[in-house]
């Protein structure tokens, strides 16, 4: 189980003299193994923040992350948290200049067990073998998130961390990932994702809002209508 406890964060304002501005204010969640969480908010509610935090690249301010009875925000435990979460950030992470290949050289470093999870292990979902040679800034947004998801999936996380990962694509790409995240469910994973597709929210056991830095349990199953009201 994974249980977030009591997180806060932080921005510092513009200015030296500006107080810095408050953006978690005590996120408490559980998620259990197998599980899906949804999470919603309007833009700028700090949806990315927490996304990041839960995955180990941000600090939060306060509070524990508890998964296993291990703390992950403990300064031993820091390494770990990387080890067992797969983040998959809302911009393109990749580098543009380099190969598809060579992008997921940088995760796996392991050429023939790179080679081997595209042919047969579990890249092979991604579709992503003729495309190997071909440079990413050539790639369209979907591919380019096929790519991202691929590389997050390198060391077989026990948890799924992805910020709004179907944004912006077409119909199939949006199928393409959102069946993949359902086989990530089914594995046993825990996927926490960010989302602003309400049709997206059917795959979730638990839905969160996110509003003035407060996290809210919601029912799933709600109307656009009751949706879009929770974020306001």
């Amino acid at each position: 189980m994974l249980e977030a406890i009591g997180i806060k964060a932080s921005y510092k304002g513009n200015g030296w003299k500006q107080k810095r501005k408050e953006v978690l204010k005590n996120i408490n969640f559980k998620a259990e193994s197998g599980q899906c969480i949804g999470l919603i908010g309007a833009n700028g509610a700090g949806k990315s923040t927490l996304l990041s935090i839960l995955s180990g690249i941000r600090k939060p301010d306060n509070g524990q992350l508890i998964f296993e009875g291990k703390d992950l925000f403990l300064k031993e435990n820091r390494k770990l948290i990387k080890e067992i979460s797969g983040y998959v950030p809302q911009e393109n992470p990749l580098i543009e200049e380099l190969t598809v290949f060579d992008n997921l050289m940088l995760w796996y470093f392991d050429k023939k067990r790179l080679q081997k999870e595209i042919r047969e292990g579990k890249l092979v979902d991604f579709g992503l073998e003729e495309y190997l040679k071909v440079p990413v800034n050539k790639l369209s947004g979907g591919l380019k998130k096929r790519v991202s998801i691929a590389c997050a999936v390198a060391d077989n996380p026990k948890i799924m961390i992805m910020d709004e990962p179907t944004a912006a694509l077409d119909m199939l790409c949006k199928h393409d990932i959102m069946n993949y995240i359902h086989k990530c469910k089914n594995s046993g994973k825990i996927i926490i994702f960010s989302t602003h597709d309400e049709t997206e929210l059917q795959i979730c056991d638990r839905l969160y809002v996110l509003r003035s830095g407060e996290l809210g349990e919601v029912p799933t199953g709600l109307s656009s209508k009751e949706l879009v009201n929770l974020q306001k």
